[in-house]
């Protein structure tokens, strides 16, 4: 901020010198253009420059800013259609009013378009066209939806720039030699693009129909996928072809062709599959599925269960790496690292881990915070808000201690550096209950690994492969909390005998 001999000095030299702003700004090394401009305005208006600088009153009333939202909402949420309407504000400004009154509201679509790309058998069969063709090349680019130049951009490239563009036979003189080789050439590109379509659509149907990468390798699938695959293709393509572009035996074919048209043994046990699949969140893979259908007295092996997974497309989602990170500094000195990477625990309560994780869905951000124990890996207590504050973590650690207020345990609790793990709350309510801290080394997720691998299986079975596109933040913390309670009580953990982690501790005769 400039004082006022600073601005009265600028706007006299600009003056003195004939109003050249850059040689006023290079003597003086400063001000900007704008503000020499806005200083030289106000002198002119009333030939003094004022003392201080003044803070503007607010452009907009509190009002203005509700009914602006108002009418947001009650317009299907069009920032666009609200300025027109209004006259106000610009959309920057509505934004933040947005931020501050409608939090919920934020939402983001990204889309991207780009310029149509034409597959090579396309340009192939267009190349065909032109040297083909009766009519002009004008009116073949045009049947094609293209430009006439880039036509034959694609011929000079396809068949090089000595070769005709016409095949037509000019005043009906026989064919030369070199018109026999151009068709002889637009056969073999005629059969190399055939079997290129061959190809893509195997291609095409095995993504469709097994779930396979348009990158497979064909002659690795399986038969019973290779027939699968015929059976889709067979109207358009001949056997003969199919089999030799898949490198399948005809009468493997044929035998599981009648495999497949005969009744499926398997037929409970999908549905059986199926269901188990289905009411645990769809994150059981075949282990934890095959364990569940043990439970039924429904006994099958492995591969039989993968093999009918596969069938069904019963995938569970892939993980994605994203943390929340709360580190605030070393405000306050760290302790030992007690637990040192060793998350083993021979007895409950011996061995605590915690950390905050961050969910975004389009309603807003909400952040979970556990407690963990590393004896079976129950959550022993945990909280959910919208807010990574002090009140998240101590409500958490107060509910924590009440559980082994009656044993008079004294866990070791064990965190990462953030600064919810630092503050006075926290260190007094450690201290009154007596529990030993514990914390990882800076910027090493490795020595809480335990705590992130729950974090990460929360958001790979839960979080991950749903929309939550009309999902409230009231309806996310409910369907958070109840998943981690169905964690508790039902979902089956193979390192403990195949049952959850409530039921182990039964198993031991331990009150949860």
């Amino acid at each position: 901020m400039y004082s006022y001999e600073d601005r009265i000095r600028a706007v006299r030299l600009y003056i003195k010198l004939n109003k050249r702003i850059t040689a006023t700004i290079i003597q003086l090394g400063y001000p900007t253009k704008n503000a020499l401009k806005t200083w030289y305005r106000e002198y002119e208006q009333r030939q003094e420059m004022s003392i201080g600088y003044v803070r503007s009153r607010p452009k907009y009333s509190d009002e203005q800013k509700i009914v602006a939202v108002a009418h947001y909402l009650g317009h299907d949420h069009c920032i666009a259609g609200t300025i027109k309407a209004l006259g106000y504000p610009g959309r920057e400004t509505f934004t933040k009013w947005l931020d501050e009154l409608y939090p919920e509201s934020r939402m983001r679509v990204v889309s991207k378009a780009g310029a149509t790309l034409h597959s090579e058998a396309f340009k192939n069969a267009a190349v065909i066209d032109l040297c083909t063709r009766k009519t002009s090349a004008q009116a073949a680019a045009q049947k094609l939806g293209v430009d006439r130049t880039t036509l034959y951009d694609w011929k000079n490239k396809l068949l090089g720039p000595e070769a005709p563009a016409s095949m037509k036979n000019q005043n009906n003189s026989p064919p030369s030699a070199d018109q026999a080789e151009l068709e002889r050439t637009v056969e073999s590109l005629k059969r190399d693009i055939h079997k290129l379509q061959l190809e893509h659509d195997l291609l095409k149907k095995a993504n469709e129909l097994l779930k396979k990468g348009l990158g497979v390798n064909l002659p690795l699938l399986t038969n019973r996928e290779k027939t699968l695959l015929v059976d889709a293709l067979r109207q358009t393509y001949t056997l003969p072809e199919l089999f030799a572009e898949l490198d399948l035996a005809r009468n493997s074919y044929f035998y599981h062709r009648a495999r497949l048209q005969g009744p499926d043994k398997y037929a409970e046990a999908r549905l059986a599959v199926n269901d188990v699949f289905e009411t645990n969140h769809r994150c059981y893979g075949y282990r934890r599925v095959r364990a569940s259908l043990r439970r039924q007295h429904l006994c099958l092996s492995e591969s039989v269960i993968r093999r009918l997974m596969r069938q069904e497309r019963l995938t569970i989602a892939t993980p994605r790496r994203r943390r929340y990170h709360s580190y605030g500094g070393e405000i306050t000195p760290a302790p030992e690292n007690i637990i040192n990477r060793d998350f083993h625990a021979v007895i409950p309560n011996e061995k605590w881990l915690t950390d905050i994780t961050e969910f975004q869905i389009p309603a807003g951000k909400v952040y979970l915070s556990p407690m963990i124990d590393c004896f079976d890996g129950m959550v022993i207590s945990w909280s959910i808000s919208t807010r990574p504050d002090a009140k998240l973590v101590n409500t958490m650690l107060d509910a924590a201690i009440e559980t082994v207020a009656q044993c008079h345990d004294s866990p070791v609790v064990h965190s990462d550096r953030g600064a919810h793990y630092r503050w006075p709350g926290w260190l007094t309510r450690m201290a009154d209950a007596k529990l030993t801290r514990s914390m990882s080394r800076k910027g090493c997720s490795p020595d809480n690994a335990a705590c992130e691998g729950f974090f990460g299986r929360l958001k790979t079975e839960l979080f991950y492969p749903r929309n939550w596109q009309t999902t409230t933040i009231e309806q996310f913390i409910q369907i958070v909390d109840s998943y981690i309670h169905w964690y508790n009580e039902k979902r089956i953990k193979i390192s403990l005998g195949s049952l959850s982690p409530s039921e182990y501790r039964e198993s031991l005769g331990l009150t949860t």
